[in-house]
């Protein structure tokens, strides 16, 4: 079998992510203008790849930082599991490490190894983990799409690497993001591989 190629992508930015108010999966934002820049970026630089499949979650940001993808007819799948982690009460509000401690200790948590710590009325990273796990096994039984563009979102994407590259969960903040950022994964049949780690090259001229 020859490898494929997945390319996971976060979504492009919004003016919720500019002024730091928390989105999650609560807060179905549009692009910005930069976000929707970026995406046209993207689209320059990989609207020549030759995708089986564009997934995204459900949430309309991820979408239209593919929209030009599907513009060309490619297939196309959305999954609430693939959607942000859900932060809670804290979801449509301004929040900052520096000034909110229930935040910062929750992802003291995370770190430490405790995944299924929670801000209030909100998500652990296990159980967007165990959301995410029917997406993985259909991902990797579709043999026939070779080459595949994933769009989804931060936290979410940090999960979905250290699953997909058997990581535990607590080192999942190693995987820095940046909004229309790349993670190209070749697959094997059996293993994952990163081969292009937080790209954004696309981004500039």
């Amino acid at each position: 079998m020859r490898p494929r190629t997945i390319f996971l992508l976060r979504h492009g930015q919004t003016d919720f992510n500019v002024q730091g108010i928390v989105q999650g999966s609560g807060v179905d934002s549009d692009l910005n203008e930069t976000g929707r820049r970026q995406a046209a970026r993207f689209f320059a630089a990989y609207g020549r790849v030759p995708f089986d499949k564009v997934y995204t979650s459900a949430l309309r940001r991820t979408r239209q930082s593919v929209q030009e993808f599907l513009d060309l007819g490619l297939p196309h799948e959305s999954y609430p599991a693939l959607n942000e982690i859900s932060w809670g009460r804290r979801e449509g509000t301004r929040i900052t490490v520096a000034e909110d401690e229930e935040y910062r200790t929750v992802l003291a948590q995370w770190a430490a190894g405790n995944a299924s710590a929670r801000l209030e009325g909100g998500e652990s990273p296990a159980e967007v983990a165990a959301r995410q796990r029917p997406f993985i096994e259909l991902l990797t039984a579709r043999a026939d799409e070779e080459t595949v563009l994933v769009c989804l979102h931060g936290r979410a994407l940090r999960v979905l690497l250290c699953q997909l590259l058997h990581y535990p969960l607590s080192c999942m903040d190693g995987f820095e993001h940046s909004n229309l950022c790349l993670y190209k994964l070749e697959f094997t049949g059996s293993v994952f591989v990163v081969k292009n780690f937080l790209d954004v090259a696309h981004l500039h001229d």
